[in-house]
C-alpha cells in the first residue's frame, strides 16, 4: 500500500504536514518539487509579445458573412 503526505524540507531536514496513520514501518521515498521563491509573485512579465502579433487594418470592419444579422 503506498501513502502520500505532503512536507517540506529546509535547511536538510524534512517537516511533514501530517504523521502517517497504522504505519510503523516502511520504506520511504522522497521526490523534491521546487517552491516559488519568496520575493517572486508568478506573474506574467507584461510586453513579452510586443510586436510579435499584428492585426489586419480592416479588423473591425463588419464581416460579409454576418450582414444578414446586422440589419
Amino acid at each position: 500500500m503506498t501513502t502520500t503526505i505532503e512536507g517540506f524540507y529546509e535547511n536538510g531536514k524534512i517537516t511533514l504536514n501530517e504523521l502517517p496513520k497504522n504505519i510503523e514501518k516502511a520504506q520511504v521515498k522522497v521526490v523534491f518539487e521546487e517552491v516559488e521563491k519568496k520575493g517572486e509573485t508568478g506573474k506574467r512579465k507584461m510586453g513579452i509579445f510586443k510586436g510579435t502579433i499584428t492585426m489586419s487594418d480592416d479588423f473591425d470592419e463588419p464581416l460579409d458573412e454576418l450582414k444578414e444579422y446586422m440589419e
